[in-house]
């Protein structure tokens, strides 16, 4: 894995990492885990969201994605304006730099390529689309690996990503609805691949949970989520958002009614508000809040629960991941699809209609199946490992460089 003249190839990793949400450090975990093991000379900085988060923790240098440091907030003064419109500028500088320092650029796992939650084409988009563009053009290698796409209705913002998409050297995507949804936008896909989201080769918890006496009630991990609706419910997003909440919360009281124990689980810092307005409002010792602050830590969580019920996309690859009994509180087609891979397609309920009484039946029917349904996830999970290495075998075939890339060797500008 060395480029001519025997220089280590350089490896960059590109995404919004580092900045909260516990699926995007969990992908870049895992690639980094792979490159770690596989190609230890590779020398292997960021371009995150998150640069302090990412050394500290996964021992790298990393660059801030954005210039300007208000990026994803609101501008409504003058000033705030003009330096968002500024940094586009900037950055546009900044991402072809670094770009071109790099023989290839890893975008690891997340959902780069959809719109599934609210954004601006301006925001990530066009960040994405500055990398795939200099990539291009300085001729180093952007691999977009397992990630996720799905319909986008803003013209702007499929504009970009279609572009991204198609300037990029390879693509790979975590399910079949990701694939189509690029082949529908115009992206030739007749190379692309599909495999299993990369949080599924992490490594699995290996201490067994402590069992619960027989006579004690389970408990369940409810995941949940800041949740307003999608990139084109901006107008009914409160509306959304309270219904999903009072579901949530009308759930989770019935089940400590029950006399379950209920851990509340997140996936991204803004999800605390949720937490803290259903420990409020139901204000009972048998509902607690995990501190988990990586997937490996969620897995443990979702390890020692009898069932999961949970709302964001990695909370439920997490669950299903250590083999426990879950249902999805779906936002989106891709947790539907997600869940039809492992088996457990029927237990899907829509998060912005929570019907409290309905969950409550699919939980219940799901637990009359768990011992079923254990079984089959191991099955399911062996087959997820195989394919993963396949992937990384394929994306190992895209790090050996076949000529000699002088780019790699050039002094920062």
């Amino acid at each position: 894995m060395t480029p001519g003249r025997g220089t280590p190839v350089r490896v960059g990793v590109f995404g919004l990492l580092g900045s909260g949400n516990l699926g995007n450090d969990g992908s870049l975990e895992a690639v980094l885990g792979h490159l770690r093991t596989e190609h230890p000379e590779a020398v292997v900085d960021a371009l995150c969201g998150g640069p302090e988060v990412v050394t500290a923790r996964y021992r790298i240098p990393a660059t801030r994605l954005h210039w300007y440091r208000g990026e994803y907030r609101t501008a409504s003064r003058a000033g705030a304006i003009a330096a968002k419109g500024l940094g586009k500028l900037v950055d546009a500088v900044r991402t072809a730099a670094w770009v071109r320092r790099h023989d290839v650029v890893i975008v690891p796992g997340m959902g780069v390529l959809e719109a599934t939650l609210p954004l601006r084409p301006w925001g990530f988009p066009y960040a994405l689309f500055l990398l795939c563009a200099s990539g291009r053009l300085f001729g180093t290698r952007v691999a977009l690996v397992g990630v996720g796409a799905a319909p986008i209705g803003s013209r702007p913002t499929r504009v970009l990503v279609r572009w991204s998409a198609r300037l990029a050297a390879y693509r790979s995507y975590r399910d079949a609805l990701s694939r189509d949804a690029m082949r529908a936008m115009g992206v030739d896909t007749a190379r692309d691949e599909v495999y299993p989201d990369l949080a599924f080769a992490l490594p699995t918890p290996t201490t067994p949970p402590v069992a619960a006496p027989s006579d004690t009630p389970g408990t369940v991990c409810v995941g949940v989520m800041d949740f307003h609706g999608g990139n084109d419910d901006r107008a009914r997003a409160e509306e959304i958002h309270r219904r999903y909440l009072d579901g949530t919360t009308r759930f989770v009281r019935v089940l400590v009614e029950d006399g379950r124990p209920v851990r509340l689980l997140t996936g991204d810092e803004v999800d605390a508000s949720v937490v803290a307005a259903i420990m409020e409002a139901v204000d009972s010792p048998l509902v607690t809040a995990s501190q988990a602050a990586s997937l490996a830590e969620l897995m443990e969580e979702t390890a020692a629960a009898d069932t999961v019920v949970a709302t964001r996309y990695h909370n439920l690859v997490c669950a299903l991941k250590v083999g426990t009994p879950t249902l999805a509180l779906s936002y989106a087609a891709k947790s539907d699809a997600l869940m039809e891979q492992m088996g457990l397609g029927a237990y899907c309920h829509p998060a912005r209609e929570v019907d409290a009484d309905r969950l409550i039946e699919q939980f219940r029917e799901l637990e009359k199946r768990s011992a079923e349904l254990r079984q089959t996830l191991a099955e399911r999970n062996l087959a997820a490992n195989r394919r993963l290495d396949h992937q990384f075998t394929a994306l190992t075939t895209i790090l050996l460089p076949t000529t000699d890339h002088t780019h790699a060797n050039r002094e920062t500008p």
